[in-house]
């Protein structure tokens, strides 16, 4: 989702194909999640949508934040140092 506007199922299909099928969500967590990330300003549901001939009007498409995008990129910091010390500690 850090790229553009996604839709709901969207994510959980590249969620799986960015991981190489290690990372698999059910749709309820999936959902909860992004309930979560709505209360907490992370994400926001956009009204920008594809043609009606490439959507469908049940979807729903979202956006990070401003603050979703610094707060992404924090942890994406944070597991990076963490690998790091895994790297020196021969972990990895």
């Amino acid at each position: 989702m850090g790229e553009g506007r996604r839709q709901g199922y969207a994510i959980l299909r590249d969620v799986a194909a960015n991981s190489g099928g290690k990372a698999k969500l059910n749709t309820g967590t999936h959902y909860a999640a992004i309930r979560r990330l709505l209360e907490g300003g992370l994400i926001n549901e956009t009204d920008d949508r594809p043609s009606a001939e490439f959507d469908d009007q049940r979807r729903r498409y979202y956006e990070l934040t401003r603050l979703g995008r610094k707060v992404a990129k924090a942890k994406a910091q944070r597991l990076a140092d963490l690998y790091g010390l895994a790297r020196q500690k021969k972990l990895t």
